[in-house]
């Protein structure tokens, strides 16, 4: 199943080029008071959302796809995880070029940990990048990011891919400089999610997926999560070590080689073989 937020926080499903509206199906979760729950509502009800969204199918509203505003699949996750230089090619990359690692020091991922993103930078496809420092270098990075659907604590590989609800296309814009990755990867809106959620069930292997970056039409990126260094079952392994892991964390994998320069009026179209494709709008720095 493939579900997604649009408009004014609707809830759908995609089938083709159509979304079906069952934003009734939010019925199903639990009215809450303060202190609300560290975790995304609507990840960790998924399996009695998924039961009401079938029961609603039949009669909801069909919209045509290209015509709605998707926003971040998921709506409240807890953390934002990320996984550094976790393609060998793109380790290189950065260790080859100044522009890149700026003096800052570059380990393979097993050494160098993950490091976080603040939530306030999650957007939608549908509401694009705006750049905040139009005099400093910024690149494009795209990822597969694997969403957490339960609570996860000191998780063997083996048993990690149990603990996903589904898959996401990610792009973690990245300003170049010499501060840490947290900041100059967590400005409003630099972390873009989407153009839905894919439930796991549609994703036999997320270590075999096909992905590429185009920008203005050109490709910039393209490889398979086959080249990633810790694939999405060492990452939660990884990470559950270090955080207790909840309902609607966000994983961003890592990026492939290739990245480089983006600019105002630049148009991104990033895909993920199983997951779509998703176009993404760069807008211009807007002054104060």
């Amino acid at each position: 199943m493939k579900i997604c937020r649009f408009n004014d926080n609707r809830l759908g499903i995609v089938e083709g080029d159509e979304v079906l509206d069952v934003t009734a199906a939010l019925d199903v979760l639990p009215a809450l008071r303060y202190p609300y729950p560290v975790h995304d509502q609507l990840v960790a009800h998924l399996p009695e959302l998924r039961t009401r969204i079938a029961a609603l199918k039949a009669s909801a509203t069909r919209l045509p796809l290209a015509r709605v505003n998707l926003l971040s699949p998921v709506a409240n996750p807890g953390k934002i995880i990320a996984a550094p230089v976790n393609y060998v090619k793109h380790l290189q990359e950065v260790l080859d070029d100044p522009n890149l690692h700026h003096d800052n020091q570059i380990s393979h991922i097993q050494r160098a940990g993950l490091f976080l993103k603040a939530n306030s930078s999650l957007n939608g496809a549908a509401e694009g990048v705006t750049l905040v420092l139009p005099d400093r270098r910024t690149d494009h990075e795209i990822e597969l990011v694997a969403v957490i659907g339960k609570t996860a604590r000191n998780v063997k590989a083996a048993d990690a891919l149990d603990y996903v609800a589904g898959y996401s296309i990610g792009l973690d814009i990245t300003i170049r400089g010499p501060e840490e990755r947290s900041l100059r990867k967590s400005p409003d809106s630099y972390t873009v999610l989407g153009p839905w959620l894919t439930t796991a069930d549609e994703i036999a292997n997320p270590g075999q997926l096909a992905m590429e970056l185009l920008i203005n039409g050109q490709t910039r990126q393209k490889t398979s999560t086959s080249e990633l260094i810790l694939g999405v079952q060492a990452l939660i392994e990884f990470g559950s070590r270090f955080y207790t892991l909840h309902p609607g964390d966000l994983i961003f994998t890592g990026t492939p080689e290739g990245v480089s320069p983006i600019e105002a009026g630049d148009q991104f179209s990033a895909r993920i073989e199983g997951l779509g494709e998703m176009q993404v709008l760069i807008k211009p720095h807007l002054a104060n």
